[in-house]
């Protein structure tokens, strides 16, 4: 997968995940059973820019900590062919958020960016976690796709 990396922040950290990224799109090609030669864009974001989006185009007023645009509109899209040769989406992640979470939950900063850029992943593939049971499909997909790559100790 090709993955575009674009820093609006002022700190250069953050494109040093690229490769992380490729293993993680790579272990979800696999676990999904879908090739893939598609691209994706990763856009590491301020919380101001953040709240701008989520309040321009989801009505919410307030940062959050990933968001993602796809360009198809539901996992069944995907699940027509087993290959998708296309762009996928943009995947927007607030730079505080993942430093502020890595904290709560309790590892570090590489486990938590990880984690949402395969959450905005799932998302652009067309898995979402609007009702229970879409969650509880999700949210094991992303343990299976992150545990082994990333684990959830502090490094």
């Amino acid at each position: 997968m090709e993955i575009n990396m674009i820093n609006q922040t002022e700190e250069s950290e953050w494109e040093s995940y690229a490769e992380d990224f490729q293993k993680i799109s790579g272990k979800t090609s696999k676990v999904l059973r879908t090739a893939y030669e598609s691209s994706c864009s990763v856009v590491f974001v301020t919380p101001d820019a953040i709240q701008e989006i989520n309040r321009d185009y989801r009505s919410i007023d307030k940062p959050t900590d990933v968001i993602s645009f796809a360009l198809k509109d539901s996992e069944e899209d995907y699940m027509i062919s087993e290959e998708i040769d296309e762009e996928l989406g943009d995947i927007f992640i607030n730079v505080e958020a993942v430093r502020n979470q890595a904290q709560e939950y309790g590892h570090s900063i590489r486990r938590e960016v990880c984690f949402l850029f395969t959450h905005g992943l799932l998302h652009l593939l067309g898995y979402d976690h609007m009702q229970s049971e879409d969650e509880k499909i999700m949210f094991a997909l992303q343990d299976v796709i992150l545990n082994d790559l990333v684990p959830k100790t502090a490094d």
